[in-house]
């Protein structure tokens, strides 16, 4: 199953003003910066971008991930964008992946929407399952991770050319789906994903998006090639239990993230972490809102420009 849930299209979902409050933000934040990247979506690369593209019947994986033409065609004209571009100028494709389903997922699905944020979010469990906090992959999300990597060996031997750079999410539903999607494919000792706070799924209330410690996280990961990033505190600091994140609040650490990735020369990468975090990706990237089921991947093509403040 790879096409999203009515969940999830309704996780996907920016109220009325979302979108306005964080470009308010946004703004204001640039406004006192030296200078900063502006993103945007190129349009014609993926269907994804395309408005006419129904995101509840869209499967990537019978579509090659959703590219428009070839492979080939979508990374010589990365590098031809790049090469002819100014200094200030850069284009990047980000796959975006989406962890498989996690047991937060199957109780939420179990007792719906209203009752899952009213309640049983806010707690670890109901006896049967155990969501909380960092809760495992299910056996069906460890299923979807594998049919990634089924899907990525056709698509690398299609053309798609293999990301340099890997950053996930630091916990551990994230971190387990891009184990299993990559380390067939390309080995994680070498390829060193970066685990990284600012990607995270929505913080605070809900006790499913409360991380491991570090102790915790770097006894699991690190033998397996991954590593921390600086700073990275021993216990979660971000979580509150009686506060939850706005999604300006979510876009706004998303969008410090994609200002530190566009000063490196990477520009394929790969990003592992959740359908919060996906949604403020997309919004921070100007791209249409667009639902991926657990799972689930969107790749998007994206010009960045480098705006200096006189």
């Amino acid at each position: 199953m790879s096409q999203p849930s009515k969940l999830d299209v309704l996780d996907s979902r920016l109220s009325s003003d979302d979108a306005d409050k964080f470009l308010n933000d946004l703004r204001k934040q640039q406004e006192q910066k030296q200078d900063y990247w502006k993103f945007e979506i190129v349009p014609n690369y993926f269907k994804q971008s395309d408005l006419a593209t129904d995101e509840t019947t869209f499967n990537y994986l019978n579509e090659h991930f959703g590219r428009v033409k070839s492979w080939e065609n979508v990374f010589e004209n990365l590098d031809k964008l790049n090469e002819a571009a100014d200094s200030d100028v850069c284009y990047k494709v980000f796959f975006l992946a989406r962890h498989g389903q996690g047991y937060h997922n199957l109780a939420h699905d179990k007792y719906g929407n209203d009752a899952w944020n009213d309640y049983w979010s806010k707690i670890n469990g109901d006896g049967e399952i155990v969501w909380g906090p960092d809760p495992e992959l299910t056996e069906l999300g460890q299923n979807q991770a594998k049919e990634n990597y089924k899907q990525w060996q056709v698509e690398l031997k299609h053309g798609c050319r293999l990301p340099t750079r890997w950053f996930v999410s630091p916990l551990s539903r994230s971190i387990d789906t891009l184990t299993i999607t990559w380390e067939n494919i390309t080995k994680l000792e070498e390829a060193r994903p970066l685990i990284k706070e600012n990607i995270r799924e929505t913080i605070g209330v809900h006790t499913c998006d409360k991380r491991s410690t570090r102790s915790i996280i770097d006894s699991k990961y690190s033998p397996k090639g991954y590593i921390i990033e600086p700073g990275f505190a021993e216990e979660d600091v971000y979580f509150k239990k009686d506060y939850r994140e706005t999604v300006r609040e979510h876009a706004m650490r998303i969008n410090e993230f994609f200002q530190e990735i566009f000063t490196l020369k990477d520009n394929v990468i790969c990003v592992t972490s959740h359908s919060g975090s996906i949604r403020a990706s997309l919004l921070v990237l100007g791209h249409r809102q667009f639902s991926v089921g657990t799972g689930g991947m969107i790749p998007v093509f994206v010009k960045g420009t480098k705006i200096v403040n006189k």
